[in-house]
Parts: C-alpha cells; sequence; structure tokens
C-alpha cells in the first residue's frame, strides 16, 4: 500500500484553488475542474458528497480536528503576506514552542485548519547562529544531536 495524500472537501474549487496558489505557493499537479491536486500532494474536491457518496449532511464543516501544516523558511514575510490577505480568520497568532519553533495558525476558506511554521532547518540555525552549540541545541529543542544533524542535512 502507498500514501496517496489529503483530499480536502471544499465549496469552490475556484476559490480554494486561489487561495492555496496565492498564498501558500502551492502548484497545481493535475486539474480535473471540481477536482484538483497539487504537486505537494494535497487535493481540492468541490461537490465532495457526490462524488464520495457521502449524504450531505454527514460532511461536517470545521471540525477543528486535523490540520495541514506547512514549513517556511522566511516565516516573518510570511507572516506580512497573510496579514494582506483579505478576509483571514487567525486560530492564532504567532506562537512560538518550547523547542523553538514559531508557527500561526488561520483556516482556509472552508474552515481547514493551517498551520505555518518555520523551516526546522531555521530554528537549527538560529540557534547555532547564537552560538549555541550543537549539544546546547539538542537540550533547548528536546532532540538528539543526531536528530538535529538529520534536519540539517536531509531536509531541502
Amino acid at each position: 500500500m502507498r500514501y496517496g495524500g489529503v483530499l480536502l472537501s471544499v465549496s469552490s474549487v475556484k476559490a480554494s484553488r486561489k487561495f492555496y496558489e496565492d498564498l501558500l505557493g502551492l502548484e497545481v499537479y493535475q486539474d480535473y475542474g471540481r477536482n484538483i491536486s497539487f504537486d505537494c500532494g494535497l487535493s481540492l474536491q468541490e461537490d465532495f458528497d457526490w462524488l464520495a457518496k457521502i449524504p450531505k449532511e454527514r460532511i461536517l464543516r470545521e471540525p477543528n480536528n486535523m490540520e495541514l501544516f506547512f514549513e517556511e523558511e522566511d516565516l516573518d514575510g510570511f507572516v506580512k503576506k497573510l496579514e494582506r490577505y483579505p478576509g483571514i480568520l487567525y486560530v492564532h497568532d504567532m506562537a512560538e514552542y518550547p523547542w523553538g519553533q514559531r508557527v500561526i495558525r488561520f483556516y482556509d476558506p472552508d474552515g481547514h485548519i493551517l498551520e505555518v511554521g518555520e523551516d526546522m532547518r531555521v530554528v537549527v540555525g538560529r540557534f547555532l547562529g547564537s552560538g549555541m552549540s550543537m549539544e546546547d541545541a539538542s537540550k533547548r529543542m528536546g532532540v538528539s544531536v543526531t536528530d538535529l544533524e538529520k534536519i540539517l542535512s536531509d531536509r531541502g
């Protein structure tokens, strides 16, 4: 078996496509009209109730029990872009977690929770740039030095 990705039920593929392309910079991989797939593995489906043979009343809106997350190298730049995007409803403002990663959460046009956080390479780089050793950064982030080395070498 192979994992295929995430499919979101949306009220308007056109509006959601614009949101994900304009704000998050996703690129469409396949476009079937009411169903599109982005090159990252995320898909959007309009008329999900009909095509999936699920009664409309069984499709929940804004369940707040899952989120899509993205990592961004320039989080401050993204937040400025987000602030200019019309109609954004925030889950919360920028927050920093104990391991040092800063994140912001907001809703897409259909109420799905999105998280955009700092790329973990940026977090590690910030700590190392401040004079921390790999061991210090490891303790600060609560992960092994080996995990930090993986972050720095395996991603991107």
